[in-house]
């Protein structure tokens, strides 16, 4: 399960990276719920609610999933989804726009927060090893390395159902990315997200959704990026030796192989102030 406890985290308007020593930093809006994490230790994951950027909102939340399977999580929790502090076993983690989804140590799944669209309908998935949470709708990966997906389906961005061999999934806005054994990437949803551009790469090891736009990491420690560029979230293209990116609703993070963290896109409230984190280094 390492692949899918992610060390880094994008939100709305934050970020969150998880220290060697199992404690959590965060930066972003001044005094912010969500950034409220310097007490959290023993965590192995952790995760970022988003929200389109259109949305007239600044609030988000944070999880983070500790070693014992039990969730921490603060912020923005109109709606429930920071009510998670009773889950046990939980082993993958995601935040969405107001909900969170968890996996179960039996594959089972586990969501709290909104569930106007359906998003949160999850608890009939069986045999899962990570979920992904978008604006909107909720995509889990099987074991077999099928995809199922609930939620609004208005643009496709819940067509995953024919995906074999995937190995990492990730929900954006309006689109959905599948990571296949082979190095491919496959994209559901709306084609604004720069899917021409996606069916083209090769070599990927990681991918991330945005609210507008995709992230993909190559076994070269190479960053590829297509879609929304307004802030820049997708200037990319001069780093090196990256292991895994988190892409937030308009800024991108790339976590290197020596723990330091890169950034780019809206600069807005601090959510790229990271270059004085040292994270867990890749093994």
């Amino acid at each position: 399960m390492k692949e899918f406890l992610p060390r880094i985290a994008a939100g709305r308007r934050h970020s969150v990276g998880l220290l060697a020593d199992g404690r959590v930093v965060a930066t972003g809006r001044p005094g912010a719920q969500e950034c409220r994490v310097a007490d959290w230790a023993d965590v192995v994951a952790v995760a970022a609610g988003n929200v389109h950027t259109a949305r007239n909102t600044g609030r988000s939340h944070t999880v983070a999933l500790r070693a014992d399977g039990r969730l921490l999580a603060t912020g923005w929790n109109d709606d429930g989804q920071c009510d998670v502090g009773d889950w046990t076993d939980v082993v993958a983690v995601a935040a969405g726009w107001r909900r969170t989804v968890a996996v179960l140590a039996d594959g089972r799944a586990r969501a709290a927060g909104r569930r106007a669209e359906g998003a949160a309908d999850v608890s009939h998935w069986t045999g899962l090893v990570a979920v992904t949470a978008g604006d909107w709708h909720t995509v889990g990966l099987q074991a077999d390395g099928r995809v199922v997906a609930v939620g609004n389906d208005r643009w496709g961005q819940c067509a995953v159902g024919g995906w074999r061999d995937v190995r990492a999934v990730a929900a954006g806005y309006l689109h959905t990315v599948g990571l296949t054994g082979d190095g491919r990437v496959l994209v559901a949803g709306a084609r604004i997200q720069g899917a021409d551009e996606i069916d083209r790469w090769r070599d990927v090891v990681g991918v991330s959704a945005g609210s507008g736009h995709t992230v993909a990491v190559t076994a070269a420690g190479r960053v590829l990026a297509t879609g929304d560029d307004a802030d820049g979230q997708c200037d990319v293209a001069s780093w090196r030796d990256v292991v895994a990116v988190a892409a937030g609703s308009a800024h991108t993070l790339g976590l290197c192989r020596d723990g330091t963290v890169l950034a780019t896109g809206n600069r807005d409230d601090g959510r790229c102030d990271t270059q004085s984190w040292r994270l867990a280094p890749a093994g």
